[in-house]
């Protein structure tokens, strides 16, 4: 085999294995640009929940402080439910009536609890 033909055979090898990792490069390339779109899109899913988090943790809290006026201004809303589970026991409410009731108790325990805690 002459020098040529031996030189010729190393090019075209050269060349496959440039090829080979061309394709190889492109292939990494592909794949990272995929990852990073993924990764854009769960931040960017991320970044969107938190901002709703964010919003709903806002939201309750002005529920809580306007609730807190409600019940460290006044004591109406505590005397107006005894008020209304007394009159429940006078004229004998259905039972629906006396759960809500039961809840609003609730309501206003768990809202107490809350702003004391807080």
């Amino acid at each position: 085999m002459s020098l040529s033909q031996r030189l010729s055979e190393i090019e075209a090898n050269m060349l496959a294995i440039i090829s080979k990792y061309k394709e190889e490069l492109d292939l990494a390339t592909t794949h990272e640009h995929k990852v990073a779109d993924e990764y854009a899109q769960v931040y960017a899913k991320n970044e969107a929940r938190g901002r709703v988090i964010d919003s709903l943790h806002r939201e309750a809290m002005m529920w809580m402080d306007r609730f807190a006026l409600t019940l460290n201004g006044s004591q109406d809303l505590p005397r107006l439910l005894a008020k209304a589970k007394a009159m429940t026991d006078v004229y004998s409410a259905p039972e629906e009536i006396h759960g809500l009731l039961i809840y609003c108790q609730h309501m206003i325990d768990l809202m107490t609890h809350i702003i004391r805690n807080c």
